[in-house]
């Protein structure tokens, strides 16, 4: 069976989200072991996508309203000042990663 990237990236992250090994995470879920092992290094290998954020987001954050969003480790601050072409770029970003 074939499967797209954006699969693969979901295999990934739940197996990563288990704490098993590639190993038992394929076996309980069907897949190849082999393959999937395949999967993870590749993935390790690959280039990480990432979002270029303009100079004036990155200033410290102060006490201002803010919106967070979490996705297991990732922790995302954005002030509701964002100007929405920022807003875009970080959300087409996290479409890459997510």
């Amino acid at each position: 069976m074939h499967f797209s990237a954006q699969e693969k990236a979901m295999w990934l992250q739940d197996w990563r989200n288990s704490g098993k090994s590639a190993w038992a995470y394929a076996k309980e879920n069907g897949h190849v072991p082999q393959t999937f092992i395949r999967w993870t290094k590749a993935a390790a290998e690959s280039p990480q996508p990432f979002v270029e954020v303009p100079a004036p987001i990155m200033r410290p954050l102060q006490q201002t309203p803010e919106i967070l969003i979490e996705k297991g480790d990732i922790k995302i601050h954005l002030p509701l000042s964002l100007s929405s072409s920022a807003l875009h770029a970080v959300m087409e970003g996290l479409k890459a990663v997510l």
